[in-house]
């Protein structure tokens, strides 16, 4: 897998909160769900992203936009638009008095209409918005949403695939396995934004990414990847990419912001932190996993980068973690 698959592979839609809303102005939703990220992209008509105390961001028909959470923000048809309505965690729609009015809107369906509907129950002047939630799990995917800003706005010229058009025509049915359909296609549709992102004139994607398209160091990105229990070594990476070790360790360094052991030991702490926090395993399986002999060998690499053991960091997630 490439990197941007790895981190990729802990933001998945799975079983996602996916709605479709017929909005009719003036509206103003304001998203407290707490989700760690959510996509949304107007299938008709604009909306405004309003982050608190930040810049509001408008959506295009056909433009997608990435919103990291957990902090709340507005959608609305205008800036200026009070919201009335707060959606919470579930899709739960409360006014602002306190009632719950989920079960009239009809939020918690595949499709829902807020505001007076007319003629088939979208008005020329209503806004058709499809939105969807991810589960972000770990370190490991944590390193790209640290890459992005607070909201991604990709133009709908800049979304070369046809996810969105896809998911406009999903949403509309009511057919067996239709949430996994959703899911997935969402998470095309993350990837396609995220890639036109990347690729727009005067980005600066981190360096891991423009390294992954160089034929030197994205090959040996791939092998830390695909392999990080290997014993890896300056030498035996650059023999892998057929360069000395000294020219790989330099365009290493110059493309990905750090040094090829420094890189590989982070992504191992990572991928360990990621393994204590999901799972049973003893903090020796862990280090066999990601490479180191024992477990004393990982608790020292662990603590130098993240300043606690390993078994801290499994108590502490667990703490977080619990309802």
């Amino acid at each position: 897998m490439d990197p941007l698959g790895d981190l990729l592979d802990g933001v998945r839609a799975r079983t996602a909160a996916f709605c479709r809303a017929v909005l009719e102005p003036p509206w103003a939703l304001r998203i407290a769900d707490e989700a760690p990220l959510a996509l949304a992209t107007a299938l008709r008509g604009h909306a405004w992203i309003v982050p608190d105390g930040g810049t509001p961001t408008l959506l295009n028909p056909g433009d997608v936009a990435i919103v990291q959470g957990p902090d709340p923000y507005t959608v609305a048809d205008h800036p200026g638009t009070s919201a009335t309505l707060t959606v919470r965690p579930g899709n739960q729609l409360i006014t602002n008095d306190g009632t719950d009015v989920t079960a009239e809107a009809r939020l918690t369906s595949d499709t829902s209409t807020l505001g007076p509907r007319h003629d088939n129950g979208r008005p020329d002047s209503s806004t058709v918005l499809a939105s969807g939630t991810y589960q972000v799990s770990g370190d490991v995917s944590g390193r790209l949403l640290a890459a992005l800003p607070t909201i991604v706005r990709v133009p709908r010229e800049d979304v070369r695939s046809p996810i969105t058009a896809l998911l406009a025509e999903e949403i509309a049915k009511d057919e067996p396995g239709q949430q996994v359909v959703l899911d997935r296609l969402l998470d095309l549709a993350l990837i396609a934004a995220l890639r036109a992102w990347f690729a727009r004139p005067g980005a600066n994607p981190p360096g891991w990414y423009r390294a992954h398209g160089d034929p030197l160091v994205g090959p040996a990105l791939r092998l830390i990847h695909e392999d990080p229990a290997r014993s890896w070594t300056v030498a035996a990476l650059a023999a892998a990419t057929g360069t000395s070790r000294a020219a790989f360790a330099r365009r290493f360094t110059t493309l990905v912001g750090q040094p090829p052991m420094a890189y590989l030991t982070r992504w191992r702490i990572d991928l360990a932190a990621d393994a204590l926090r999901a799972t049973d395993a003893t903090v020796a399986t862990v280090a066999r996993q990601v490479g180191y002999a024992n477990a004393f060998a990982l608790t020292v690499a662990f603590k130098r980068v993240r300043g606690v053991t390993p078994r801290q960091h499994r108590h502490d997630a667990t703490i977080v973690g619990r309802p």
